[in-house]
Order: structure tokens, then C-alpha cells, then sequence
């Protein structure tokens, strides 16, 4: 992801003009990764589903037993203040997070008592309608809620995708399509993913290994509400490759066509052009 130079960060009460420092060396999310964030994105002039996005923060603190200190609408509130920064057009990136400050006796258990808050906003560039990406296998999985918090967008989750995205990047693919405990497909490295079959839209059913994202459900409920027909289940790689059509869903980008998947080449087809569509007409329509 290219980083931008445009930068304000919110902190300890107030907005502060560049990448502020705001973690110590002690603080138990430098050392211990007790660190949780989300992501959402303000692309001319549109913030869709900021407030999901906020509240989701705050469940994931409370999933890595820190204490989240500021409300949903303050949280927004903070963020639509800190967006007059810049110009309507500008594509920032929205990064809400919290991180723990205290450990208990044994250093390992984060203290509930105080909590370190920050938003960042960065300008990102925003993927062009042209860009596509291509996925390939990975030997690391996604895991399960007894080994690892998949419950919360933590920080500590991301070393695995890294080691998924440098594995696949090393034989020129794009991505990575990633499995689960069971071996079934679970999301990409980056993003969760869909299918398209004889017009019919297919993605993994949410069981609990990867994070089910707000931008997937809103492209779940914009492709019902027009008629289409979703079917969240169990998915295979050889169901992928038979695919019509696959695209990625991120908040990042919002939606990303794959045209290819190891040695199955793809076409970005109809329904994935119509998914970017509807969504972009519904991101207006809340405005």
C-alpha cells in the first residue's frame, strides 16, 4: 500500500498536523502487541459507513480485554472534525485505534484501568477502476478463535498475512486465497473474497476465522436487494476455479476484480462491475 504524505493525527484531545509519535516503550501495545484499529475510507467526499467502522473498534478492544474510552458518535464526531483538514476530493485513509498502555502482575494481561486512543487520517490514493489483481495459493491459514483473536481487527493478527502475501508476491501473484483450519477457502491475505457462478454470488460463510467485513455485508445487501442471489457457505479452491468470476472486498478499495487465480485466468465480468456500481450509487445515497 503506497503511504501518504498528507497526515493528522488525533491525540491525548486534540488534532496534531503529521505522524505524531504515540506509543512509549513500555506501553504494553509496543511490546506485547496489545494493539486494535479499523479502517474506513473518505473518497470525494463520501465516508460510508464510518459509523460501523468506529463502533467496530471498540468491540475489538473489548475482544483484547482493553477498555475502550470514546463513544461511537464522539469517534465520529472526532473524525468529521479532523476531515476538514482536507480538500472534498482528497482519498484519506481513516485509522481509529487503541492500544494498552498496562500489564498485570505477570506483564501479560493488558490493565482495563487506561487505555491509549489515536485516530490517524493519511491520504491513500484510491485504487483506479482499472485495477485488478491476481491470487495464489499460500501454505498459512487463517486461525481459529482458540489460538489467536479473530474476533477483533488486531494488530497482532497481521504478521500471518504478511508471511501469506510474501509467499505468493515471491512467484508473482498479487494475493493470496487463504484457507482455513478445515481447509476451505476463508478470504484473501488483504480482504475478504467472492465468486461469481451462472450469475449467482458465492462467498465463505463466516465461521468464525476471519474477520466478516462491513463492506462485504454492504455488498451482501446492495446484491439482494437487486435481485441477485448470495449464498454465504462452504467453499473450495476447485470451486474458485470454476468461477465465472471472483472479486475481492476491502475497505480499502472496496471492490477488487481478480483475473487470475494460479493457472485459471478470469475476465472482470458483469457482476463484479455491477457490485463497484451499486455500491458507489448507495455510498451517494446516504450522503
Amino acid at each position: 500500500m503506497a503511504t501518504g504524505k498528507n497526515i493528522w493525527t488525533y491525540f491525548e484531545g486534540k488534532w496534531h498536523e503529521g505522524d505524531l509519535p504515540i506509543m512509549r516503550a513500555a506501553d504494553h501495545g509496543s511490546w506485547l502487541g496489545s494493539t486494535v484499529f479499523d479502517g474506513a475510507r473518505f473518497v470525494n467526499g463520501l465516508c460510508p459507513d464510518l459509523d460501523l467502522h468506529c463502533a467496530r473498534v471498540n468491540r475489538s478492544a473489548e475482544a483484547l480485554m482493553i477498555t475502550p474510552t470514546v463513544s461511537t458518535e464522539d469517534m465520529i464526531a472526532i473524525t468529521l472534525e479532523g476531515l476538514a483538514h482536507y480538500p472534498k476530493g482528497a482519498p484519506v485513509y481513516i485509522r481509529p485505534m487503541y492500544w494498552g498502555i498496562h500489564g498485570d502482575l505477570t506483564a501479560i494481561v493488558p490493565s482495563r484501568d487506561e487505555t491509549g486512543f489515536a485516530i490517524c487520517l493519511e491520504e491513500i490514493p484510491f485504487a483506479a477502476p482499472t485495477a485488478s489483481t491476481t491470487l495464489g495459493l499460500t501454505r498459512f491459514r487463517r486461525p481459529v478463535i482458540e489460538s489467536a483473536v479473530v474476533n477483533a481487527k488486531a494488530g497482532c493478527l497481521y504478521p500471518n498475512n504478511a508471511r501469506m502475501l510474501t509467499e505468493v508476491r515471491a512467484r508473482g501473484f498479487g494475493n493470496a486465497l487463504v484457507a482455513d483450519a478445515m481447509g476451505n477457502v476463508a478470504e484473501t491475505a488483504t480482504a475478504n473474497v467472492f465468486m461469481v457462478k451462472d450469475g449467482e454470488v458465492f462467498t465463505p460463510i463466516a465461521n468464525g476465522t476471519f474477520l466478516s467485513g462491513i463492506t462485504r455485508a454492504r455488498h451482501i445487501s446492495n446484491l439482494r436487494l437487486d435481485g441477485t442471489n448470495v449464498h454465504e457457505t462452504v467453499l473450495t479452491f476447485d470451486d474458485f476455479r470454476a468461477a465465472d468470476e471472483i472479486f475481492l472486498s476491502g475497505n480499502m478499495s472496496k471492490v477488487t476484480p481478480v483475473t487470475a487465480f494460479e493457472d485459471q485466468q478470469y475476465q472482470i465480468g458483469p457482476v463484479t462491475r455491477k457490485v463497484r456500481e451499486m455500491y458507489w450509487d448507495w455510498a451517494a445515497s446516504t450522503a
